[in-house]
């Protein structure tokens, strides 16, 4: 098969779906790959690198797309991209469509399959190539929340660890997944007083097993999140709902009792946000202030670290790529994890959790 590793076109997207020993890999197993001219460069890997490792560079995403069955992305295609899309073609990368009914109209439009990194799932129910961008996005998380703590930036002007004779910051985590546990580990590590809420019990148990002593776990209600807001100094949302748009769990009217200066850094922007105020943001325009509050929603965290994001991306999606490269994605579906990532194929939404979404019907894959 011939795979197409176009070059981003988010603003500030500087991580490629390959590295150039990946492609290497997919060329010794008999595919072909087509890389654009450029599409690694922001990443540290250059044209000559992925002709180096058996991959042929073109010159433009269109001659990506013309000639390629398998399109392979970091994230989703903007609607510039989609007219470039052909029918019947499958296209594999990070879409969250819970949080775009334009891009899900969008992509039944192309007559396309789209299989999302976001929803394929592993025999202990977890999602492993959503996992290694939510370890870079949780631990970026609480960085980015540092320094929008800063004076210069809107912040209260507040120490994550604080120095002897002042207090620390306090950091509350809404969300106790991947991106919760990386976050709390990080802000723990700085020296802040954390706590982490989840709903899950038994997830509560393991992260006080694991987590520092200034770092505490607590059952999520609506009354002991309305008491950490109005303490906070940083607050993470780090709520997921797989393929779903993440439940809106602070609203406008729960600025108020949040500090002046405090900040909020959203991770769940991509599936829609955790914050009634939430609106996605970029690495150059990273912040916004609302009723006093800091809000930083960047929607392609990881994006900032590409070298590392495009390291570990391709460790986890490498397996998959060559998959339904080789089987084509419909025999690939028959394993029910790659099944669990086929949101859209051929006009019609597969995803149950997409379809709900937008109150779209959804249609049973047929493999």
């Amino acid at each position: 098969m011939i795979i197409g590793v176009p070059r981003e076109t988010m603003a500030d997207e500087y991580r490629v779906a390959m590295t150039p020993s990946g492609c290497e890999i997919l060329c010794a197993d008999g595919h072909e790959v087509l890389i654009e001219a450029g599409a690694g460069e922001g990443a540290g890997f250059g044209d000559e690198q992925y002709r180096g490792h058996g991959a042929a560079v073109v010159d433009t995403a269109e001659e990506v797309f013309e000639r390629s069955g398998l399109i392979v992305k970091v994230k989703e295609p903007l609607p510039g991209e989609w007219p470039k899309i052909c029918d019947g073609q499958v296209v594999f990368t990070f879409f969250h469509f819970a949080a775009s009914r334009e891009l899900t109209e969008g992509m039944i439009s192309t007559g396309a399959t789209a299989i999302a990194y976001e929803t394929i799932t592993d025999d202990a129910g977890r999602l492993p190539l959503l996992r290694p961008m939510s370890e870079v996005a949780g631990r970026m998380s609480v960085q980015m929340g540092a320094w929008s703590l800063e004076r210069h930036v809107g912040g209260r002007g507040v120490l994550m660890g604080g120095v002897p004779g002042t207090p620390r910051a306090s950091v509350m985590i809404i969300g106790g997944g991947t991106v919760g546990a990386q976050a709390a580990k990080v802000a723990a590590g700085m020296g802040a007083r954390v706590t982490v809420l989840d709903i899950d019990l038994d997830r509560l148990r393991y992260l006080d097993d694991i987590l520092p002593a200034n770092a505490q776990t607590l059952m999520s209600s609506p009354a002991n999140m309305r008491n950490l807001l109005g303490k906070a100094d940083l607050v993470i949302g780090a709520v997921l709902i797989p393929g779903g748009r993440t439940p809106m769990l602070i609203k406008r009217e729960d600025l108020k009792l949040m500090q002046p200066g405090s900040v909020l850094v959203d991770v769940a922007v991509d599936q829609g946000g955790c914050a009634e105020t939430t609106r996605p943001t970029t690495h150059h325009e990273p912040t916004y202030v609302v009723d006093g509050v800091v809000h930083y929603c960047v929607t392609n965290i990881p994006g900032a670290v590409p070298r590392t994001s495009t390291i570990a991306m391709t460790n986890a999606t490498l397996p998959y790529v060559h998959k339904i490269a080789a089987a084509g994605w419909r025999e690939a579906s028959a394993d029910p994890h790659i099944a669990a990532g086929v949101n859209v194929v051929a006009g019609t939404v597969t995803c149950p959790a997409v379809a709900e979404a937008h109150g779209m019907q959804c249609t049973p894959l047929r493999i």
